[in-house]
């Protein structure tokens, strides 16, 4: 591996249970390499296998976390490769190289397409955070080809040939091993539809509720199970009150392992408005023929296997789901494991470090 022949160190925000923290751990993992955290969340973070080298700097604030990392940085400051993927930290990184702080090489993956999500102050923060510290990054790496598309056109003082497109990772065994736990869930006693994010809007839960009610008909018996907690939950929940849907669809919460779910459920969906890439359909594909997803991201229309429908289109988004659930699936399930083939966190990251050299 590449990771032999360099030594690697990888830096996250927190140890949150999210699609950017979970490919940075794959990657430590692959790579038996330590992990620096900012802050260490105090429930829901992700399973850190015991003996692995993490270091955390705090428990409070990120903005302690920030402060604190350069002194937790200072064994890694020459001789290393630093591996980050957040915005903010991916500059604050560079930061410290532009200063003299860091001599290391920095690699930057990028979480999300900031300039086509955000608006606003929002955005303008992350376009003052690029312009401080990327021109020190010594290789960007986005997950699709309109990801990169997108970063080339607004951040124009990183040169192309620093920017590469590496496919998001994922790590089918562990997925399958999870998938295989016991489901004791009486919301899962009958067919149901699974959709796992974090309740914000552009996971575009809002859209999946409102194509479940023109579907919820013809399926008298189907549920939708929505996992994961935020900011939009009340929101959701009024809506679910609003459709007289609470006994249909089901805000089940954070849980540490949807994976029996995504592998149960009569179909899976991602309704997302917005994407870098979208982990979590990795993980339905892996474990279920019949998945819907809107084309939230780069590269999701050519994904053999599964069903397309537009962003931010309730009547598309149940068209697709009712077609799904009435047509055969299984003759796409070679075209998918071609589709996964080389997504596995070793060659994730050592594509990466070769890039590098």
């Amino acid at each position: 591996m590449q990771t032999a022949q360099n030594k690697v160190v990888f830096v996250s925000m927190s140890d949150v249970a999210s699609g950017a923290e979970s490919v940075l751990l794959m990657a430590a993992l692959a790579s038996k390499a330590p992990i620096l955290f900012l802050k260490k969340v105090a429930d829901r973070g992700l399973k850190i296998p015991a003996g692995h080298d993490i270091k955390y700097v705090t428990d409070k604030s990120m903005f302690a976390g920030f402060l604190g990392l350069i002194n937790l940085l200072k064994p890694y400051r020459s001789g290393y490769v630093i591996f980050s993927t957040h915005p903010y930290l991916n500059a604050w990184l560079g930061f410290l190289k532009r200063i003299g702080y860091l001599e290391s090489k920095l690699i930057a993956r990028e979480c999300t397409s900031v300039f086509t999500r955000y608006n606003g102050l929002k955005k303008w923060s992350y376009q003052l955070a690029y312009r401080l510290g990327y021109p020190a990054i010594n290789l960007v790496v986005c997950q699709t080809k309109l990801m990169r598309d997108d970063f080339l056109k607004n951040v124009t003082f990183v040169k192309a040939q620093k920017v590469i497109i590496q496919e998001n990772p994922i790590d089918q065994a562990q997925i399958k091993l999870s998938a295989g736990l016991p489901l004791n869930d009486p919301d899962a006693g009958i067919d149901f539809i699974c959709a796992a994010g974090r309740l914000i809007p552009e996971k575009g839960f809002s859209v999946l509720i409102r194509a479940f009610l023109y579907i919820k008909k013809k399926h008298p018996d189907l549920k939708l199970l929505i996992f994961g907690e935020g900011p939009q939950k009340i929101m959701l929940e009024k809506l679910i009150t609003a459709y007289r849907l609470e006994s249909r669809v089901i805000l089940k919460g954070w849980t540490d392992n949807p994976m029996p779910y995504f592998k149960h459920a009569k179909i899976c969906v991602v309704s997302s408005l917005k994407e870098g890439f979208p982990n979590v359909l990795l993980q339905m594909m892996i474990l279920n023929p019949a998945v819907v997803s809107t084309l939230c991201a780069g590269e999701i229309e050519n994904i053999p296997g599964i069903t397309k429908a537009e962003v931010n289109n309730a009547i598309d988004l149940a068209f697709a789901i009712s077609s799904t659930m009435n047509k055969r699936v299984s003759a796409s399930k070679k075209l998918v494991q071609q589709f996964l083939h080389n997504r596995n966190p070793g060659f994730f990251i050592d594509s990466i470090l070769n890039a590098l050299q």
